[in-house]
């Protein structure tokens, strides 16, 4: 046993016993996940789900969203109204009850809600412990009543404060600082991405978000009649679809309501959304299971019955099938099981059958009512299929040609010395030039480098086939020494360190959107594991005499011209790499003691993939929207 530890002193004085909501203060992970932003905005997400199922229970068709001008949140709803009678447990009002006990409200039991997306009972005395303070309004009864926490705590017990015609609930609360210490500063768009992703899968309900924060004020307002039909458009927007309007199909059985809309696109990638009782399953489930089941059984038993697929042909495979394909899943279930506190997967049993059942029926019909859609979808399979087959056999191509030894590693690429992974980074430059510059400037012994020619493959609109023909690419896996998508593995990186160096220009952004998108979809655990960097070349060099200054920006440039306006210089904007010599190029980026690196996290990954989508995608209109909204902020453009 340790020293420092007396066994004399452990006693039951030592036992801790947290009362009420004072858990929720000292482990505020184990309540919310984590007290990061993720963390803060789940507050949020807490107070909202209460309002969403007075919306699934068919009382509420409204929900408003204000961040106020002290950073502090209101939730208002016009539902029922928390009730505000004595509770017959606790003795207390019913809504005090809500507010400041754990696991209670009207979601145990079936009594108060049929359908409920908070499903453990715990949000409200969740959002009240982690506040500074927080206020709730209950407009019920033709009264407006009100009661005030402070931690958690009562500060002034229920009272009357008004009269109301209508009925609903409004709640405001303010984050405490001593337990989100990274930030309690909500943002925006965080807040409008998830409030227009609940207002497509509750049609029918508008929900308006406002922040009032000063110079920061704006608005919006989100209703769809469409629901997730209107989703999956939004999806689409931008993109090449096949058939004109999104499937939709809809059924119910023991209790279990499901939705599903889909559409097909000429891109190759599959998105798959999917829904339990509005929480977003990121990692699947029973429904997502059945779903897949379904979809791949159906387009083969139509292709076989329609002789589209003749009997010496193989099967469609799941993936095949799915190819270019959106999809939007919700289930509602009255008793949903999910894996693991986070909620991010479904794990009823009966919900693969059901989910399968349902789908599988109604899209049978759709295909035999629709023979011209559905032969453009056993099309694109079978062209898939096709791809698939090619893929293969340049997989098993590159696979022989990946060793780890020297000898079969790139021709282009420079190697470092080491052959340790956490010390070696692999530098990912545009262009000859700068690639030598790099070689001649790096640290051999640890820092490689593989340049690449121009704008690589835009993954996002390319088959597997073609991916594993290009040769930037293949010599990115090779190099890497990881495999690549469904067969990638991490542990074998020859890397801890893969940075992207391109241009500080337009051109640069793009290449390096292209390489994003290609580890995000086909080498996403280097992300996960933290391993991806973005290098941050200067775009000017200012010299005085002997004296250099580097700068990033054009502001920057403007702020010290200001406070340097007597002063004699020269002044040199590097439009690329390649114009640096190798020791200016390690001085100001790749030299550890002076670069400056950033970490690029999925959540990145994902905002650049969608930008990608959006910018390379065939339609015009949402391309011309983003230039037009962002043109303001285009200092220079090159040309």
């Amino acid at each position: 046993m340790p020293d420092n530890i007396n066994e004399q002193n452990y006693d039951a004085n030592q036992i801790q016993v947290l009362e009420g909501l004072e858990a929720v203060r000292k482990r505020p992970g184990m309540y919310i996940g984590t007290t990061s932003i993720d963390g803060l905005h789940h507050l949020v997400w807490e107070i909202v789900d209460n309002s969403i199922d007075e919306a699934l229970a068919g009382y509420s068709d409204h929900i408003e969203v204000v961040i106020e001008a002290d950073n502090s949140i209101t939730v208002t709803d016009n539902g029922r109204g928390i009730p505000v009678d004595t509770q017959e447990k606790t003795g207390r009002p019913a809504v005090e009850t809500v507010f400041t006990m754990l696991h209670s409200g009207g979601k145990f039991g079936g009594g108060g809600y049929k359908v409920s997306g908070g499903l453990h009972g715990v949000g409200a005395a969740v959002v009240n412990a982690l506040s500074t303070h927080l206020y709730v309004e209950v407009s019920r009864n033709g009264k407006v009543y009100r009661e005030e926490f402070e931690r958690g705590n009562i500060a002034k017990e229920l009272e009357i404060v008004g009269a109301s015609e209508h009925t609903g609930t409004k709640v405001n609360f303010k984050a405490d600082p001593t337990i989100f210490t990274d930030t309690t500063d909500f943002k925006y768009n965080i807040l409008k991405e998830r409030i227009r992703e609940l207002a497509f899968l509750n049609k029918g309900l508008r929900i308006s978000l406002e922040d009032k924060r000063e110079e920061r004020e704006e608005s919006d307002s989100f209703f769809y009649e469409g629901g997730i039909q209107s989703f999956v458009e939004y999806i689409n927007e931008d993109k090449q679809v096949l058939h004109e309007k999104p499937i939709y199909l809809e059924g119910e059985s023991d209790g279990i309501q499901v939705e599903i809309a889909l559409q097909y696109t000429t891109d190759y990638a599959t998105k798959i959304l999917s829904f339990a009782n509005n929480i977003h399953t990121h990692e699947g489930g029973t429904h997502e299971s059945g779903l897949k089941a379904g979809l791949t059984r159906v387009i083969n038993d139509y292709a076989r019955s329609n002789n589209l697929l003749k009997d010496s042909d193989a099967n469609l495979s799941g993936d095949d099938t799915r190819e270019g394909l959106t999809i939007v899943l919700s289930v509602k279930h009255p008793d949903p099981q999910f894996e693991g506190q986070t909620k991010t997967k479904l794990g009823n049993s009966e919900v693969r059958t059901i989910t399968d059942r349902l789908f599988s029926s109604n899209y049978e019909s759709f295909l035999l009512e629709n023979p011209k859609v559905a032969k453009i979808i056993i099309e694109k399979g079978i062209l898939a299929s096709r791809a698939r087959n090619a893929a293969k056999r340049a997989r098993e191509m590159t696979r022989k040609k990946s060793g780890l030894e020297i000898a079969n590693l790139p021709g282009k690429l420079a190697d470092c010395s080491s052959r340790d992974p956490e010390k070696s980074e692999l530098f990912i430059v545009e262009g000859d030039s700068a690639g030598g510059s790099a070689k001649q400037g790096r640290s051999r012994m640890y820092q490689a480098i593989l340049p690449i020619r121009g704008k690589i493959l835009n993954v996002e609109k390319a088959s597997m086939d073609r991916i594993l023909n290009n040769e930037e690419i293949r010599s990115l896996f090779t190099a890497m020494g990881t495999g690549f998508g469904a067969e990638f593995d991490v542990s074998k990186a020859r890397y801890h360190k893969l940075i992207l160096m391109t241009d500080a220009d337009v051109d640069g952004a793009h290449i390096r959107t292209l390489l994003l998108t290609l580890i995000f979809r086909y080498m996403r655990p280097l992300l996960e594991a933290g391993y991806i960097y973005i290098a941050q070349p200067p775009l000017y060099q200012i010299k005085q005499g002997k004296k250099e200054l580097y700068l990033d920006t054009d502001e920057q440039l403007r702020k010290w011209q200001a406070e340097n306006s007597d002063a004699r210089y020269s002044l040199q904007r590097y439009k690329g790499l390649g114009e640096m010599d190798y020791e200016q190029l390690w001085d100001t980026t790749m030299n550890p003691e002076n670069r400056r690196l950033l970490r690029v996290t999925i959540d990145d990954a994902e905002i650049a993939n969608d930008v990608m989508e959006m910018l390379m995608g065939d339609e015009v209109p949402p391309r011309r929207e983003f230039i037009e909204e962002n043109a303001v902020y285009v200092q220079n453009l090159d040309t």
